[in-house]
């Protein structure tokens, strides 16, 4: 499995911004490679419609046949840990497209996070005081948020491996989702202005 797989044309972004195909794409890093059928029991849809789903990212390079089985029992593989798409673009249509996809995610990642929330009092003592939810503020350059970037990708990189390969998991490791998230705040008039 190759480490990114970049979306840069609109229909491949616009298809990968469904929340079904999302899901499988999540679940095939994590679960796979496995089937429609078995697609079917992760996801609550039905067989049909998770090998239509499995279709359309493997048109889009998002995923792809795994060796063995047929038909409706042929195995698929995500084809990368990660997906990227464009933050910034002069075509229209891919902005367009990237935004919609960006803002999908964003409401996969708040149903995940509201469904973690209203889970938490089930979590051992240790788990609910491990879990993290904060923010910070900071000034910062376009430049230093783009470097603060880099920096945390690199600080995560000696658990990443863990997600593929399960003897390399120590005892207690659960999976866990790390949200990153940077924006630049929007202005207020007349906000932080001294008077």
């Amino acid at each position: 499995m190759s480490r990114i797989t970049r979306l840069t044309d609109p229909r491949a972004l616009r298809a990968y911004a469904h929340p079904t195909r999302m899901a499988l794409v999540g679940l095939l890093r994590r679960e796979g490679p496995f089937t429609a059928t078995r697609a079917a029991v992760l996801t609550g849809e039905s067989v049909a419609s998770c090998s239509y789903h499995l279709r359309m990212l493997a048109k889009y390079g998002l995923v792809e046949e795994a060796e063995g089985g047929r038909g409706r029992e042929k195995p698929w593989r995500a084809t990368a840990r990660y997906t990227d798409w464009p933050g910034y673009s002069d075509d229209p249509a891919v902005a367009e497209a990237a935004n919609a996809l960006t803002l999908a995610v964003a409401e996969r990642w708040f149903e995940q996070m509201t469904h973690a929330v209203e889970e938490r009092g089930n979590l051992p003592q240790e788990w609910q005081e491990a879990e993290q939810y904060g923010d910070d503020m900071l000034y910062l350059t376009a430049g230093e948020l783009k470097e603060l970037g880099e920096k945390v990708t690199e600080l995560l990189e000696p658990y990443t491996g863990r997600l593929g390969d399960p003897s390399r998991r120590p005892e207690g490791a659960r999976l866990v989702t790390l949200l990153r998230i940077a924006f630049a705040a929007r202005e207020v008039p007349g906000a932080g202005q001294s008077e």
